[in-house]
C-alpha cells in the first residue's frame, strides 16, 4: 500500500513529507517553550536590555522560517513539474527574504520604542522630542520594507530594474494626479522641521481648538475640547497662523468692574488695594498684577484689572477663585457694583 503511486509520488513518499512538516510544528513547539521558560529568565537577569529585545523579536520569524524550511524540503523531495517546483523555488526564496525584513522591521521597531522614546520623553534631551518619533519610525522601518521587497523580488527572478524603470514612466503621471500629496508631505517635513507644535500641545489651527493627537507625513490629527477627531492635510497647516496655546508662559485675563457713583474716593483706593492683594490669596495667578481706574463710564466708575495665570494652574477655575474673592472683600467693604440705571429730573411748574 505504501508503494502506492498518487500524483506522481508513492504514498510513502507522501507521508514523509507529511511527518517532515509535523516535525517542523513539534520543533517550533519546543522552542517557544524553551524560549518562555529558559531564554527569557536568562537575559531578564542580564542588566543589557538589546538580548531581551532580540531573542523577543526573533522568535516569530524564526518560527515562520522554521516552517518555510520545512515545507521546502518536504515539496522538493516529491516529483513534480519542472515549471511547479520552479515557481515553489521563487516563491521560497521570496517568502524567506520576506521574512528576514520582517524580523528586522521588528528590531528596529523595538528598538526605537526602548532607546528612542525613552529620550524623548526626557526633557534634558533637547535635541530629540516625541514629535520626530512616527517620523523616524515610518520613515525607518519604510526604508526597511523596500529594501527587503526589492531584494525578495530580485531572488524570485523578477527585473526589478526593469520595473523601477516602467514606474518612472508613469511617474510624472502619478505625481499630477497627487499634487496634493506631494503637497502634505511637503508640509509634513516642514512641521518636523520647524516644530511649532508637538504631540500633546494644544493648539489652535484653521480654526480648530484642540489637543494634538498625530502628525503624519500627509495630515495631523487634533482631539477637539469638544472630544472631536479632526484631521487637517499638512499643507493648510503649513500655509495657516498657529497658535500654541501650550507654549504660553502664562494666561492673560482682563476684568472690567464697575462701581457706582456714590463710592467715594477713599473707597475706590479700598478697592484698589483689594485688588492689589489678590496674589496674596489666590496662589494661581502670578505676583504681576496691573490695577487701575480707568473710567467715568455712563453708569459706573469703572476699574481694569489685569493679572495672569501661572501656566501650571487650571485656566478655567482660576478665573472662578478670583472672581469669589473679589466679591467676598467688596461685600465685606460695602463697595456696590453697578448695574445700568437712568436718573430721571422732573421739573415742577408753579
Amino acid at each position: 500500500m505504501l508503494e502506492t503511486i498518487y500524483y506522481g509520488n508513492s504514498l510513502q513518499d507522501w507521508l514523509i513529507s507529511l511527518s517532515i512538516i509535523i516535525g517542523s510544528l513539534l520543533l517550533n513547539k519546543i522552542i517557544v517553550l524553551l524560549n518562555k521558560n529558559v531564554i527569557r529568565k536568562v537575559t531578564a537577569k542580564t542588566n543589557n536590555r538589546l538580548d531581551d529585545i532580540l531573542f523577543r523579536m526573533m522568535e516569530a520569524p524564526v518560527l515562520l522560517g522554521i516552517a518555510l524550511l520545512a515545507i521546502w524540503i518536504a515539496i522538493s523531495r516529491l516529483e513534480f513539474d519542472p515549471k511547479v517546483l520552479n515557481f515553489i523555488s521563487k516563491a521560497y526564496q521570496f517568502l524567506t527574504v520576506i521574512n528576514i525584513t520582517w524580523f528586522v522591521v521588528r528590531f528596529v521597531s523595538s528598538l526605537i520604542e526602548e532607546y528612542l522614546v525613552p529620550l524623548a520623553n526626557d526633557p534634558h534631551h533637547k535635541n530629540l522630542d516625541n514629535t520626530l518619533i512616527p517620523i523616524i519610525k515610518r520613515t525607518s522601518l519604510g526604508v526597511v520594507w523596500g529594501l527587503g521587497v526589492i531584494m525578495a523580488l530580485r531572488n524570485a527572478g523578477v527585473d526589478v530594474g526593469a520595473m523601477i524603470a516602467g514606474l518612472g514612466i508613469g511617474g510624472l503621471a502619478f505625481a499630477l494626479a497627487a499634487q496634493d500629496t506631494i503637497k502634505n508631505i511637503f508640509g509634513g517635513v516642514t512641521i518636523f522641521s520647524d516644530r511649532p507644535f508637538r504631540l500633546g500641545d494644544r493648539i489652535v489651527v484653521d480654526g480648530f481648538d484642540g489637543i494634538v493627537e498625530d502628525i503624519g507625513i500627509r495630515s495631523t490629527r487634533l482631539r477637539t475640547l469638544d472630544k472631536q477627531l479632526i484631521t487637517i492635510p499638512n499643507y493648510k497647516i503649513v500655509e495657516a497662523s498657529i497658535l500654541n496655546i501650550s507654549e504660553e508662559p502664562m494666561r492673560k485675563v482682563v476684568m472690567k468692574l464697575g462701581l457706582t457713583y456714590d463710592t467715594t474716593p477713599e473707597q475706590m483706593q479700598k478697592a484698589i488695594q483689594i485688588l492689589e492683594s489678590m496674589p496674596e490669596k489666590i496662589k494661581e495667578i502670578d505676583a504681576e498684577v496691573l490695577v487701575g481706574f480707568t473710567e467715568f463710564a455712563n453708569f459706573s466708575l469703572n476699574l481694569t484689572f489685569i493679572f495672569w495665570i501661572k501656566k501650571e494652574s487650571h485656566i478655567f477655575y482660576t478665573p472662578s477663585l478670583v472672581n469669589m474673592q473679589i466679591l467676598k472683600e467688596f461685600n465685606e467693604n460695602k463697595l456696590e457694583f453697578a448695574f445700568p440705571t437712568q436718573t430721571v429730573y422732573l421739573e415742577k411748574e408753579d
